[in-house]
């Protein structure tokens, strides 16, 4: 639904729930979408999104460039907030939608279908102008008297027209994936990013050049949002043509099977809110805990630094950390997606061994294939980062958060999880718990260890949060992610840090051939390799993994997993 990926797969993920249960429900078990098609098109949102993530960590390194981390701590404080009431106006929305659409059109009542797909535009535009006015004007106040960065005012105001696009693009979206059509929500999200990505770069040089200086510079990066909405939704609105000419060929804008009792407005946005609110709570954790560090970093940090070096410090977690450590999240959530959807539809049939083997298999793959890519990226963390950003500061930031994110990988799948068996009021509880304690824990060791103390925060954040998913999804499922595998996994994991870490010293001591950031990224390519590889291998010799366990993976990694498992017996631990 938006650029903030997390955020993005919970949605999809509720989303593909809701149009397999719709169609169990309606058509009395025999669904229209056939299980190939399913994954297919969780496959090219995930693509999209992963696709979306690397583009939007691409655009930091120049941005990082033109604007130094005090500038990046600019850009950051604007687009977390931004985020933040991206979720509130997007997550949830599409979802419900989409459940609604695929009730009717699988019901023959196109007509019907239509008039809540109208409902939700003027809906959309309404709160698109009422949330850009707000932005706009409480954008002073935030940053002076919260983010404690006057500067920041202008790149909020500079983002907040995106905010007048952005729902009508989620309400688009949803309606497409009501009509089972994903190649248009994948195709607007990597041109969303593109546009974004150019319009960042090109609009911060040229404020630069003409000598407009950092605070404008910082302003036109940041209205780089609004130009990628602009793109969003133009690929929006040739698929919408599109779809009612083919609409119009094949007669289906008539009301084929006309419904009993046409929703009025009222009913109809009675009933997405009561399905997206949930759905966007959970969606919030991410971006608010973001939105969270952007607010009181500096704050917290200035007591012990100058007001320069706590805002570096900012811009280093907002401009570096922060997109690297959502590296490994999208991919593992993408690739156990596309075995949560049936869940929902075994959980409304009441097949609970179904849904017991699906649950375990999903939390299961997003947890062996997260901690490779963290373990990875935390390895040459400092070749990444030189790479990349051109210096090594913050390398131990970019390390601390990134080792962070296995716990929020385990955290979305697990509410992933829980969404597709309906218990969304206790991962509701939990979210709020979860900022209770990033708050407090913030406060209680920022003036302690600084940065790291409110790394050290979200973390244990993530920790609160998973372990209270596990507990209420432990009493309505018999799920197993590892079982005594754990040893497996752990000895695995220390020996590859081990490994990757020493590796990283030599790298970084004798692999200079080319100057500094080549001879970074050439360093930072060999111990990521390394270290997939070695973890793979290991996995098998520690028998974590055997040639039964390489089936539930996607193809794929099926491949890669089996050349190490495949002369190997199955284990029974």
């Amino acid at each position: 639904m938006f650029s903030a990926a997390t955020g993005e797969i919970a949605s999809e993920s509720v989303y593909n729930d809701s149009v397999v249960s719709i169609h169990y429900d309606t058509e009395e078990g025999k669904s229209s979408l056939s299980k190939d098609s399913l994954i297919k098109g969780t496959i090219i949102l995930a693509v999209a999104a992963l696709v979306a993530r690397v583009l939007g960590a691409v655009q930091r390194i120049p941005l990082v460039y033109l604007l130094d981390d005090a500038g990046m701590a600019t850009y950051s404080i604007a687009f977390n907030i931004y985020m933040m009431l991206l979720v509130v106006a997007t997550a949830g929305i599409p979802s419900a939608l989409s459940k609604l659409v695929s009730e009717r059109t699988a019901l023959g009542q196109y007509e019907e279908a239509g008039r809540i797909y109208r409902a939700a535009i003027l809906f959309a535009l309404i709160a698109g102008a009422v949330m850009t006015v707000l932005l706009f004007a409480a954008a002073p106040y935030y940053a002076q008297h919260m983010a404690k960065d006057p500067d920041a005012s202008l790149a909020i105001r500079a983002l907040a027209p995106a905010l007048l696009l952005f729902p009508l693009i989620a309400i688009m979206r949803g309606y497409f994936q009501g009509r089972q059509r994903m190649a248009p929500n994948g195709l607007s999200q990597i041109v969303e990013q593109i546009v974004r990505l150019a319009a960042a770069i090109g609009l911060a040089f040229l404020l630069l050049q003409i000598g407009w200086g950092h605070v404008w510079a910082v302003a036109g990066a940041s209205f780089g949002g609004v130009a990628g909405s602009v793109g969003a939704v133009l690929v929006m609105l040739y698929y919408a043509m599109k779809l009612r000419g083919e609409d119009r060929k094949s007669g289906e804008v008539g009301n084929r099977t006309p419904s009993a009792a046409p929703l009025g407005y009222g009913d109809i946005y009675a009933r997405i809110f009561k399905l997206s609110v949930p759905i966007v709570l959970f969606s919030l954790a991410v971006p608010l805990i973001n939105a969270i560090d952007s607010t009181i970093t500096i704050g917290l940090l200035q007591p012990d630094l100058a007001y320069e070096a706590a805002k570096d410090a900012l811009g280093v977690l907002g401009g570096r950390a922060q997109s690297l450590a959502g590296i490994p999240i999208i991919l593992a959530i993408a690739l156990s997606q596309s075995t949560v959807p049936v869940i929902s539809a075994a959980f409304a049939k009441k097949e609970q061994t179904t849904v017991n083997a699906q649950a375990s298999k999903a939390l299961y793959i997003s947890v062996l294939t997260g901690l490779p890519l963290v373990l990875a990226i935390c390895a040459a963390a400092r070749p990444i980062n030189i790479f990349m950003f051109g210096n090594d500061e913050g390398t131990g930031i970019i390390i601390l958060l990134t080792a962070s994110a296995i716990f929020q990988i385990v955290m979305q799948t697990s509410g992933a999880v829980l969404m597709g068996i309906g218990q969304m009021r206790p991962l509701i509880v939990h979210v709020g718990i979860g900022i209770v304690v990033k708050l407090a824990c913030s406060y209680l060791l920022a003036p302690v260890f600084g940065i790291y103390g409110i790394i050290t925060a979200t973390a244990l954040c993530f920790i609160v949060m998973t372990q209270l998913n596990l507990v209420v999804l432990r009493r309505h499922v018999d799920y197993t992610i590892l079982g005594r595998k754990w040893y497996g996994l752990l000895l695995t994991t220390l020996i590859v840090v081990a490994a990757g870490f020493g590796l990283e010293q030599l790298v970084h001591a004798y692999v200079q051939p080319f100057g500094y950031r080549m001879s970074a990224m050439i360093g930072g390519a060999i111990v990521g390799i390394v270290v997939l590889a070695a973890y793979a291998a290991l996995l098998a010799l520690t028998k974590v993994v055997t040639a039964e366990d390489a089936a539930r993976f996607p193809g794929p990694l099926q491949k890669v997993l089996r050349k190490f498992v495949k002369n190997r017996k199955p284990s029974n631990g």
